[in-house]
């Protein structure tokens, strides 16, 4: 049931076109995704058709331009899709059908028009897979540090090395790897970025087992010397850094619109179980300290919106010092997940015992938190990347 919170949400950046546009991802999510989100927890994947569903839907095509089969569009957008996906309950399905927002970023942004027009038409039809494959199992946060090494033999370079907790790594067809091709340079200047597909040899994967994000398939890369053309680079040897980063900044507002909408769907779960519920004669909702708690999930949640909203409006003119977004993006995305921590461990406590059993979407997204405030940038990261943006 919803809340009235969502009258609260500030008209001054959404146009009547965006807002039909959430009714679509809401109805989609509502349709495709909520039915079988359990199912699909439980099973560990969900079916690959569903790419093609949410194609049709306009729904991986976003920020993309025409020419590839995508649409244009602005920051808003792209929020209102990430706040509305949650209305399926599934945050594993959401991570892994949208994998391609944060492995084809890179190759839009910096790869040649033969590597676009190969891969990026695909993916936003659903016909194939993206992944983004950055962290290392010795490495984490650590992008500079990274140990996957890239040599370049004749016109192939040479892979050795190794991934891991890698978002649609079983399924994907397309891996935009960040590797090392300069091991001279220990730092962020060795770092490139290849186009690495998925029938190539030398190239296995293995799944892991998770915490939350069941139906997300989640894996182990391993690369043994696996030759992938030089055509495969994306942007120039060396400087894939900033182009991680550049990714990375993104990912991190598309998250915290992500948690807001799950925390939204936890208060709507907390609200409608509150006025069912009957203890000693009367409704839940009718006890203040249960009223009090609700409050205190809407506080967190007007907060979050207020501070997504300006940023996004921010990022989208580009209005700023650069240094101040990117440390306002990282405070956001701390903000946004104890937002989602906060609002899921109280709709389980007023669930109480039903908040505890699999199959219900607070119990679900409970077991999601901690990947939220790992993935993308962990919170103690995020702080420390604020910390030095701004001088502190």
């Amino acid at each position: 049931m919803p809340t009235p919170l969502t009258a609260f949400r500030n008209p001054n950046y959404y146009s009547p076109d965006h807002e039909r546009f959430r009714d679509t991802v809401r109805q989609f999510a509502l349709r495709e995704i909520a039915p079988h989100a359990n199912a699909w927890d439980e099973a560990g994947a969900f079916p690959r058709e569903l790419y093609a569903k949410a194609s049709r839907a306009g729904l991986l095509g976003l920020g993309y331009p025409e020419a590839y089969g995508g649409t244009p569009c602005d920051v808003f957008y792209k929020i209102v899709l990430s706040e509305e996906m949650s209305h399926g309950g599934s945050g594993g399905v959401c991570a892994s059908l949208m994998s391609h927002t944060i492995g084809s970023p890179p190759i839009l942004n910096a790869g040649s028009e033969a590597m676009k027009r190969r891969v990026l038409p695909a993916v936003l039809a659903g016909e194939k897979i993206s992944a983004l494959a950055i962290t290392e199992p010795g490495g984490g946060s650590d992008v500079a540090g990274l140990k996957t090494t890239a040599v370049l033999d004749g016109d192939h370079y040479v892979v050795n090395g190794e991934k891991i907790f890698i978002t649609s790594g079983i399924r994907a067809d397309f891996f935009t790897v960040a590797v090392r091709t300069n091991p001279a340079d220990r730092g962020a200047g060795g770092v490139s970025l290849l186009l690495i597909e998925r029938d190539t040899p030398g190239f296995s994967r293995s799944a892991l087992d998770k915490m939350g994000w069941w139906a997300s398939d989640t894996a182990h890369l391993r690369f043994d010397n696996c030759r992938v053309p030089a055509s495969n680079l994306i942007g120039e040897e060396n400087r894939g850094f900033p182009i991680v980063m550049r990714n990375f900044n993104m990912e991190r507002l598309w998250m915290a619109a992500g948690a807001l909408g799950f925390s939204q769907r936890c208060l709507e779960d907390a609200l409608d179980w509150a006025r069912q519920r009957h203890t000693f004669g009367a409704p839940l909702s009718e006890r203040q300290v249960i009223r009090h708690k609700m409050v205190d999930m809407a506080i967190r949640i007007e907060t979050t919106r207020t501070f997504m909203e300006d940023l996004a409006w921010r990022v989208e003119h580009q209005a700023g010092d650069p240094k101040v977004l990117v440390a306002q993006l990282s405070m956001l995305k701390v903000q946004a997940m104890q937002t989602l921590q906060f609002c899921a461990d109280q709709a389980v406590q007023i669930l109480g015992g039903m908040g505890y059993m699999r199959g219900t979407r607070v119990e679900r997204t409970y077991r999601e938190v901690k990947v939220n405030m790992i993935g993308g940038g962990s919170e103690e990261i995020m702080k420390d990347l604020a910390a030095r943006q701004l001088g502190f």
